[in-house]
């Protein structure tokens, strides 16, 4: 009953987790794949990309003169931070639920224009940082844990490593894009103005043009035949993602009660507000951290940005093709926790800047490849819909309340070039993920043996409907 398995990916006779008879999947599945890649994943990729391209953009700007052209302080540049994160939290929740009463067609396209529109803005009114944050910033994460991303997830490895190195990527690209875009001195806008704004302006025609291009639902996709639409709805509902009963698939408040009643989801929202404060911290300031190793100019110090996040864009694919093709999310998740803890220990333990700054190749990408799998470990172990998206959000609350914290660490608590404080409490909190962690994985472990006893006692017709995760033919993801 997890979401994605090597036997998902690939067609060939499967086992299924209740039962040993052999299943041959449906030939007209590898097709409907490739489709997907082909007409679907790009557009949700491209979204995903200048998402975190426009969050990222507000750092690079710092070191290109944000700060010093706006003449705010380090506490004033933390509050603009933090005031972006609000929204975030408020709208996380709800913005999940709606998105399959509203359609990705519609809310994603309207998300990424408004979000496209606040980076521009930014560039546009030169007051003060703060004012362009309280803009409320929609947030497109969701848009990988959708109805329509959970269908990439569950049959396409491709996919999955695609998603889960977008992030790290337009980390990397930022630093280059920035670099050059900063250079621009016309019409009397600063060169980190225009970060802002060529940065904006292409994302609101791409949302413009994805209301043209981006199907609602499965019914919708016209690229997919009849019997391809059967043959992935039956996928999918044989993966749990959906529901022959539709009282399964809709928005109930008992659903939403037991995500947050669920020991899984506590572990993984708790990993997420550590991992999320570290992700957010080197996504906002690592070029800042960069230009305080050594007397770089700010242009430089844009370009040695790049490499860390380059380093986990490739490593994001490693991890994401092993994590799938093992079933091994635990592993994965305590494996780049204790990256992390390398990482920050080198940085706090070092008084040398060429081994600080390595020591980001071991912190970046322990910190951007234990997310995804977090959020896919989550996305496997809960089910219904409702349970699944709600748990969903739950993550990117929790990584934004990290945000928030990690904001005033690395901004107004701890000065450069060593940033103790946020240092230490970064190591902290690597290791704090690392445990939780490990108390899922031994909690589904558990969890997974007794329902192979309950298995042997009863068959799956006494069995109540609507137990999603809790019933014991749903086999938890480790």
């Amino acid at each position: 009953m997890s979401i994605t398995t090597e036997e998902d990916l690939f067609p060939h006779p499967t086992t299924n987790a209740g039962d040993d008879a052999l299943i041959k999947v449906d030939p007209k599945l590898d097709n409907v794949w490739w489709k997907l890649d082909f007409y679907v994943l790009p557009i949700l990729v491209m979204m995903l990309f200048l998402a975190f391209l426009d969050r990222n953009n507000i750092g690079n700007a710092r070191v290109a003169g944000l700060q010093k052209d706006l003449r705010i302080s380090n506490r004033e540049y933390s509050t603009a931070l933090t005031l972006t994160y609000i929204p975030y939290i408020l709208v996380m929740i709800p913005s999940n639920l709606l998105l399959r009463r509203i359609g990705a067609n519609i809310m994603l396209p309207s998300m990424t224009v408004l979000w496209g529109f606040t980076s521009m803005m930014q560039g546009e009114i030169l007051l003060t940082a703060v004012v362009s944050s309280l803009f409320m910033k929609p947030r497109i994460r969701p848009l990988v844990f959708g109805p329509l991303g959970l269908s990439l997830f569950s049959g396409s490895l491709r996919g999955i490593s695609l998603f889960f190195a977008i992030a790290s990527f337009a980390g990397a690209f930022s630093g280059l894009l920035a670099a050059a875009i900063s250079e621009i001195r016309t019409h009397n806008f600063p060169g980190w103005a225009w970060i802002f704004i060529l940065e904006g302006i292409f994302t609101v025609l791409f949302g413009l043009l994805s209301y043209f291009i981006l199907p609602g639902s499965i019914a919708d996709a016209k690229f997919l035949t009849t019997d391809e639409k059967e043959a992935l709805v039956n996928k999918l509902t044989e993966d749990g993602i959906i529901s022959n009963d539709s009282r399964d698939d809709s928005i109930t408040i008992r659903d939403a009660m037991e995500a947050f009643r669920s020991p899984p989801v506590f572990f993984m929202s708790l990993a997420c507000f550590f991992g999320g404060s570290t992700e957010s911290g080197l996504a906002y300031f690592e070029p800042s951290i960069v230009a305080s190793l050594g007397n770089y100019s700010p242009n430089r110090a844009q370009l040695m940005s790049v490499p860390p996040f380059a380093a986990a864009f490739f490593l994001s694919f490693i991890s994401g093709y092993l994590s799938d093709r093992y079933q091994r999310r635990g592993v994965t998740c305590i494996f780049f926790s204790a990256m992390c803890v390398a990482g920050f220990s080198v940085f706090l333990a070092s008084d040398s800047g060429p081994v600080r700054y390595g020591s980001l190749f071991l912190a970046l990408p322990g910190t951007y490849c234990a997310a995804p799998a977090l959020g896919a470990w989550t996305a496997n172990n809960s089910a219904p819909y409702t349970r699944r998206a709600v748990a969903l959000a739950m993550l990117n609350v929790m990584s934004s309340a990290g945000g928030i914290l990690s904001t005033w660490l690395l901004g107004f608590l701890s000065p450069p070039p060593k940033y103790t404080k946020a240092t230490i409490v970064f190591i902290i909190f690597s290791v704090g993920e690392l445990i939780c962690a490990v108390c899922n994985l031994l909690y589904c472990s558990i969890q997974n043996r007794r329902k192979a006893i309950r298995r042997q006692a009863a068959v799956i017709a006494d069995e109540p409907t609507g137990l999603g995760d809790k019933s014991a033919w749903f086999i938890y993801s480790l």
